[in-house]
């Protein structure tokens, strides 16, 4: 992908994609790599790029930049966010047009000065402002919180594109095609998750807002600044940020155990033999030590149970166990089953620390509690045989 992409009449896709970041914001993995979607609309009496990418892709995007202006001038920058993956170049692009506009909200603009020194030849719009760049008209709507305060999208009333921001957003690089028709629905739905349950979830009442806000436009095009465009079915996109943000979930379990010698997983595993004894088929089975917490959260959102187990640590929770927790409290799942135990030899302190856990959280809260002393005996184990059996007759109520 090395040329500037025709996606829409006069719109043109000058992003890039990066296969050598291997943790986003430095924390979450990338397997798949990611990608820095940017975009430019040529009008015919301005021209407009909406956001940049990350800095070290200057060469890249900046060809394509120049391809799909094919000659004219830069006039307008939409800074639909200033997060430095997607504001990377902004200097560049004053040091090559001197004349450019900055266009953001009243938010935008202290980030901008503060990250690039420009606070001149800035245009502030607030909801409902249009730009007219001759045969496009740009409208602007503020989605504060998602994910930063000054987060805004931008909608082509000409073409029907919703230039949509770090929302409807998905880790992984473009792998041949971008647009949604040209991949397989469960490789984008799964990274649009994961990238969900890590970036967005901890406001997903703002989403809701933010829908209700948008429902009034008439979209043809979803354009995010990560991962796949979509143009084939744009109402299956915003109708699973309806489900994610309304804490709707799948009939499944996720258990994920932390354990230092072996016997809190064997806990664990007799969790997954409960669930499976109450046919629920669809269960994650993770080692907070070793899985990448991206993935663990994305499926916490996607199914209906949690089991969390952990040994005990110099009188606390094993350390990734209480990273887990730490990143649940932030993002607060809701209409969710959860089921906790706890293992210890010379000092008790997981199961105390799960239960605070569990009232911090407020998810329904499914029996019994399992506490086990050094290894697991076969009672023990038909305890945790039962949480699960409990877990999954719960969803099946």
């Amino acid at each position: 992908m090395y040329n500037a992409i025709n996606v829409n009449k006069d719109t043109w896709w000058v992003g890039v994609n990066d296969h050598e970041t291997d943790l986003f914001e430095s924390l979450w993995s990338l397997p798949n790599g990611v990608a820095y979607n940017a975009y430019v609309v040529t009008g015919t009496n301005a021209t407009a790029a909406i956001d940049t990418v990350k800095g070290p892709c200057f060469d890249e995007y900046f060809n394509k930049l120049n391809q799909a202006l094919n000659g004219h001038d830069l006039n307008y920058l939409i800074v639909n966010h200033m997060e430095p993956d997607h504001a990377g170049l902004i200097s560049q692009l004053k040091n090559r047009w001197p004349n450019l506009k900055f266009v953001g909200n009243a938010k935008t603009m202290p980030l901008l000065k503060g990250y690039h020194g420009i606070s001149e030849n800035t245009i502030t719009v607030k909801d409902g402002d249009a730009l007219d760049l001759g045969g496009h008209i740009l409208k602007f709507a503020t989605v504060p919180m998602l994910h930063w305060p000054e987060s805004m999208v931008t909608f082509d009333e000409t073409t029907g594109v919703l230039f949509s921001n770090d929302s409807f957003g998905g880790f992984g690089a473009h792998d041949g095609g971008i647009f949604d028709d040209q991949k397989l629905k469960s490789n984008w739905e799964d990274e649009m998750l994961r990238y969900y349950a890590t970036i967005v979830a901890k406001y997903s009442n703002i989403v809701q807002v933010a829908l209700k806000k948008l429902s009034g436009l008439k979209i043809k095009n979803i354009f995010p600044s990560h991962g796949t465009l979509f143009r084939d079915n744009v109402k299956q996109v915003i109708d699973l940020y309806d489900k994610w943000s309304k804490y709707e979930s799948e009939t499944g379990a996720v258990v994920v155990y932390g354990s230092m010698y072996g016997n809190t997983r064997r806990m664990a595993e007799a969790v997954c033999s409960g669930l499976a004894a109450a046919k629920i088929y669809d269960v994650r089975l993770y080692d907070s030590s070793r899985a990448d917490m991206s993935f663990i959260l994305r499926d916490i959102w996607k199914f209906k149970s949690i089991a969390l187990l952990s040994c005990t640590y110099n009188t606390l929770l094993y350390p990734s166990m209480e990273n887990l927790c730490s990143k649940l409290l932030n993002r607060m799942p809701k209409n969710k089953f959860l089921g906790i135990a706890g293992s210890y030899s010379w000092s008790k302190g997981a199961l105390t620390a799960l239960q605070a856990f569990a009232e911090k959280i407020k998810l329904t809260k499914i029996e019994p509690e399992p506490e086990i002393y050094t290894a697991p005996n076969q009672t023990d184990l038909q305890q945790c045989f039962e949480l699960g059996v409990n877990l999954g007759e719960a969803m099946s109520k």
